[in-house]
């Protein structure tokens, strides 16, 4: 789901996080900047925290790493900077980016970072320690259970995807769940936030007597393949060729393997169980049961009124979200659609008086989060309804969804997986809407997506058991 999952996020959100570059000012000693540095960009849905590694080269250059601790990425290289006095100026021409910044003293550097349109605070305070994340869920040796290494390939696509496999301790054969990733390229864990999710599910489900498969997606990790162009659909014949997989392996019963998505990967699963009739059963972690149109803009709608946008805002948001909508689904021509989509929405900024400079830099903003080689994924997404495919899946299903969750609202797509369901007389359905739970299954406050890395709690215990009893009993 956008920003969604996946979680699922947006591009921008990931694009954010990717180059930064960092040096010193010349009155302040080079040694005393050594050391981790901590900042935080906060981009209204999403505050994301940044780690600055700065050590000395050389005779006395100053060079730097970047971690970025809530997308799971660590020791990023970065380049250099240049530097007048206090004043830092750094540039990152690949991400249409620049970070300006005033050495306030040895342990505080104050500035912003700009990107697409878009100017961000990013004030960097010096760490006495590394930088370190609690998550007490993440599972640590030894495992009471096997864990392989594994590839399958998309015979489809032509392309090899890598995955793990954790298999329960004892003879089997096992009942088995592939996991499905949200929106936005992930790897095996779904790592996101500085969580993941996929190896606090399948540790638990292992130890309890259920076999696991968690993979890559395509063009991640040490699966091959990309998702420039791909949609849901695409990746559903990912899954389809993990199922290939998984029904001739030992230890696995073949009539006992499920699926379990989250987000968009909610999605995927109805697409593939809709098709392959041998799906024993889904579990679907915060799945649509709608248009992706319906939840983006409901998403939208929900996550500004918690964090406190005007009625009157939202309502133009929608009304602008829905113009530009309406030109994927009429204009299949992808760069064609973007020429239109940057017509309408400078119209709409030019009608409300918006400065030309802010015109600009809205108009780059957009194309870079909303651009051309992304309307693939976005056009099937968008105009997907999914309980067309949940009308023609046989197979038990268990929908959760938190009640908090801001992303995928759970009330209107549980109510619609099941409707959906019943309609085609597949009565084997249970829905569970979970208190205090948001979008990544965490006990939370608010349910917005800035709370995500903050949270220590990865994945609900009551849910895994949930999940877990629900298999069992199948």
């Amino acid at each position: 789901m956008a920003k969604m999952k996946k979680g699922k996020f947006t591009s921008s959100l990931v694009l954010l996080l990717l180059v930064f570059q960092i040096l010193s000012a010349q009155n302040i000693d080079k040694s005393s900047l050594t050391g981790s540095w901590l900042g935080k960009i906060n981009t209204g849905a999403v505050q994301l925290r940044v780690v600055f590694n700065l050590s000395i080269a050389g005779k006395d250059s100053l060079v730097a790493t970047l971690d970025s601790p809530d997308q799971g990425a660590k020791g990023i290289k970065l380049g250099p900077v240049t530097y007048t006095g206090e004043s830092i100026k750094i540039s990152a021409g690949a991400m249409l980016a620049e970070y300006n910044g005033t050495i306030k003293n040895d342990t505080l550097i104050e500035g912003t970072w700009k990107q697409a349109g878009a100017t961000m605070v990013l004030n960097l305070v010096k760490l006495k320690n590394a930088f370190t994340l609690n998550r007490p869920q993440e599972p640590k040796p030894p495992f009471p259970y096997t864990s392989e290494d594994v590839t399958f390939t998309n015979d489809k696509f032509n392309i090899k995807l890598a995955g793990s496999l954790t298999i329960p301790a004892g003879a089997g054969p096992f009942p088995a769940v592939i996991l499905i990733t949200g929106s936005g390229p992930q790897n095996r864990n779904e790592e996101l936030m500085g969580h993941k999710p996929f190896l606090v599910i399948a540790d638990y489900l292992s130890r309890n007597g259920i076999a696991v498969l968690r993979f890559d997606d395509r063009g991640v990790g040490k699966s091959q393949g990309t998702q420039l162009n791909a949609t849901s659909a695409d990746f559903a014949t990912d899954v389809d060729a993990a199922f290939n997989f998984l029904k001739i392996y030992s230890n696995i019963s073949p009539k006992k393997i499920g699926l379990m998505g989250h987000s968009e990967g909610g999605l995927i699963a109805p697409i593939v169980a809709s098709a392959n009739h041998d799906i024993a059963f889904i579990v679907s972690l915060a799945g649509p049961g709608v248009t992706g149109q319906q939840i983006i803009i409901r998403q939208s709608q929900d996550i500004s009124k918690l964090s406190g946008i005007s009625e009157e805002k939202i309502r133009k948001s929608t009304e602008t979200n829905k113009k530009l909508y309406a030109v994927l689904r009429k204009e299949k021509d992808d760069k064609k659609a973007e020429v239109k989509i940057l017509a309408i929405y400078k119209e709409i900024l030019e009608k409300d008086k918006t400065s030309k400079e802010d015109t600009e830099k809205a108009l780059a903003q957009l194309k870079a989060t909303f651009g051309a080689a992304s309307y693939p994924w976005f056009r099937y997404f968008l105009f997907t309804d999914a309980a067309t495919f949940w009308k023609t899946v046989t197979c038990p299903v268990l929908a959760l969804n938190g009640e908090k969750d801001t992303q995928v609202a759970a009330d209107e797509n549980l109510q619609s997986i099941e409707k959906a369901l019943k309609s085609s007389g597949n009565n084997s359905v249970k829905t569970l809407k979970l208190p205090g739970l948001n979008h990544l299954f965490q006990h939370c406050k608010t349910g917005l997506p800035s709370e995500y890395g903050n949270i220590e709690e990865t994945f609900s215990p009551e849910a895994l058991k949930i999940i877990s009893d629900w298999i069992l009993a199948l």
